[in-house]
């Protein structure tokens, strides 16, 4: 029986299913239930009651499995209180990010982060959806909006203004709005997310709400291709700031109505269990706050995003 064996039937017991506790671990269900195996053996008692459909716990995995818990967070508290004691940054970061701002900001922004901390590895889940930590293999996640979970944990990286952007090229052919209104005339870039088609845009100016229904000939699940489809001129989309930031710096693509602000979010770094909120992972919320300020920063000086943009 080994450690790593351990944490494999704490899987189990939490998914109640060998094959859930295998994905959630990225390993072959073969191997977490020869790892079952090993503990049962050792133990001399079976910790599960098998049925057709699903695993519940014995007898005796009631009374084990509370403290196997225990034990072993004690033993990683113990490990991680002799790294920070030594001041060691390694591991593996198993990270969640969004499609557009993971590939195009975060992900070098982690390669210098490595660079500086050489032990350490990342390992990198892309997608759009909201990642399910009982069942993506992942420990922390980087997304737009505040936790709605409440035994979620999580910082607050920045606030994120949006942005109504658009190609030159787009605006030669089609013109540029001087009003929310007039954007139902133009060819809307759409997101989706699962079934829900966001082509209802909001906008705030003063004290008034304007709400447009848009219409256009293209909409993705995917927000990394829909920044591609609007630098390339094919119409009008609304951004985050982060994900436009080099697009607006370099002119390729431009703010439109910047005096009617897009409903804008934050960013924020979460993670299942405060076990999980390591010196490592400080080090990597620290760094993103950073550079997201920087990044947020340049836009405010080339005035392509205003203090009102920024709340104090």
């Amino acid at each position: 029986m080994q450690i790593q064996d351990l944490w494999v039937v704490l899987k189990v017991a939490e998914f109640r299913s060998i094959t859930a506790a295998a994905t959630s671990l990225n390993m072959q269900a073969a191997t977490a239930s020869a790892a079952l195996k090993r503990v049962e053996q050792a133990l001399g008692a079976e910790l599960f009651v098998r049925t057709t459909r699903q695993l519940r716990l014995s007898p005796q995995g009631e009374k084990f499995i509370p403290q196997c818990e225990h034990a072993l967070q004690l033993l990683q508290q113990a490990g991680q209180n002799l790294k920070d004691e030594q001041h060691i940054i390694d591991g593996e970061l198993r990270l969640a990010l969004s499609s557009d701002l993971g590939r195009n900001i975060i992900l070098p922004w982690l390669d210098e982060f490595m660079l500086q901390h050489p032990k350490l590895s990342i390992k990198a889940h892309i997608s759009d959806t909201n990642v399910d930590f009982y069942r993506d293999p992942v420990d922390l996640a980087l997304r737009y909006g505040a936790p709605r979970d409440a035994s979620l944990y999580g910082f607050k990286i920045c606030h994120v203004p949006r942005v109504l952007c658009a190609a030159p090229s787009y605006l030669a052919t089609h013109g540029t709005p001087t009003h929310p209104h007039q954007l139902a005339s133009h060819n809307g870039l759409c997101y989706q997310l699962y079934d829900l088609v966001k082509d209802v845009w909001e906008f705030q100016h003063q004290n008034d709400t304007f709400k447009v229904k848009i219409s256009g000939n293209r909409v993705a699940n995917d927000a990394d291709l829909v920044r591609r489809w609007c630098v390339a001129g094919q119409g009008v989309a609304i951004k985050s700031a982060l994900d436009m930031s080099a697009h607006l710096l370099d002119g390729t693509v431009q703010r439109l109505l910047p005096e009617y602000q897009p409903t804008p979010t934050e960013l924020w770094l979460v993670c299942p269990s405060r076990q999980l909120i390591t010196p490592t992972v400080r080090l990597l919320r620290d760094m993103l706050r950073t550079r997201c300020t920087d990044l947020l920063q340049q836009l405010l000086q080339q005035a392509l995003l205003h203090p009102a943009d920024l709340p104090a």
